[in-house]
């Protein structure tokens, strides 16, 4: 039986570590609730990814499927292939949930799903807050979102609070631009240790990654591979997966396009979370850690950037909407 490869760890400014690579999980966004994965998919595919050697889990209370992911753990749990410690597990706070005193029952809800006592990482997922108590896309009569007045620093002292708990080990955000983690930063006492924002060689984030780092903060990147299966696509948008100059460049190492792209995030020190429910794709990439992208290479990979945002919510009118700003 093949080893399996050992994931390097990247260490957060609060000194715990994350492994580099780790399996995406989302399967619904956008204001139409598309199923991404048949029922029983995300378990399986969580199931496969322990076995194949994945240590790290990306998931979020809207992606409708921790329960699948939990049921996944308690088997490996109870198999003895793994154990809780093993795990870093990381879950994110729902828009119709910042208002402060809604991020425990949020949180709680996550972990009772996941069958989890803590989480390794919970993230804000988005900086809009959304109005609460009803559907998690409350929509006017012109279908708009609905906005909810909280101010996300609010939030962010309420995820604090649960730190003090012990329901998780570190906190961060998601999708925050330069100026909205500045304002969290400025008023945390608890410093996000993680920053997850989409990154590809389409959108490299190079400025807010920069900025970011500059601040001791970790990075995520979601959508490495450009989110080939995303249901709003329309005709004709490039497909990261199928550019012909990523192909040469995979070509040039005897290894797949995703492979290529996953390693341009490793070789970034990025935390990496491609997703897939297919386990010969889980085990090709894993398999990213036998070579090295080279300085040439990952300066042809940097020219494709073309600010190609694969993954942006439908709701820019909303007040707190992070792509309006540069970075």
């Amino acid at each position: 039986m093949q080893d399996k490869p050992q994931v390097p760890l990247i260490v957060l400014n609060n000194g715990r570590t994350c492994p580099i690579l780790g399996l995406g999980t989302w399967k619904q966004l956008g204001n139409v609730m598309l199923r991404q994965s048949a029922p029983g998919d995300v378990m399986r595919a969580v199931k496969d990814a322990i076995d194949v050697g994945y240590r790290h889990i990306d998931c979020a209370y809207v992606y409708g499927n921790e329960k699948e992911v939990g049921e996944a753990l308690k088997i490996k749990f109870q198999e003895g292939v793994v154990k809780r410690e093993d795990m870093f597990v990381t879950s994110k706070l729902w828009n119709t949930y910042h208002r402060p005193d809604l991020v425990d029952g949020a949180l709680k809800a996550s972990l009772a799903n996941l069958g989890l006592e803590y989480l390794d990482l919970y993230l804000i997922h988005w900086p809009e807050a959304y109005q609460e108590g009803g559907d998690i896309f409350p929509k006017d009569a012109e279908g708009k979102v609905i906005p909810s007045p909280v101010d996300f620093v609010d939030t962010w002292k309420a995820m604090e609070a649960q730190v003090d708990k012990g329901l998780v080990r570190s906190i961060g955000l998601s999708n925050f631009n330069k100026r909205q983690t500045d304002r969290v930063m400025k008023a945390a006492r608890i410093k996000p240790a993680v920053v997850q924002i989409e990154v590809n060689p389409y959108i490299n984030q190079h400025k807010l990654i920069q900025h970011c780092r500059s601040l001791g903060l970790a990075i995520t990147a979601y959508s490495p591979l450009g989110s080939p299966d995303r249901p709003w696509a329309k005709p004709g948008e490039p497909h990261l997966l199928e550019d012909p100059r990523l192909q040469v460049i995979a070509k040039r190492y005897n290894k797949s396009v995703a492979q290529i792209l996953i390693r341009y995030a490793i070789d970034r020190w990025l935390i990496v979370i491609p997703k897939t429910v297919t386990r010969s794709r889980l085990q090709q990439n894993m398999e990213v850690f036998d070579f090295q992208l080279s300085p040439q290479d990952m300066e042809l990979l940097q020219q494709l950037e073309c600010n190609g945002r694969f993954c942006q919510m439908d709701d820019a009118h909303h007040p707190d909407y992070p792509f309006h700003d540069e970075y």
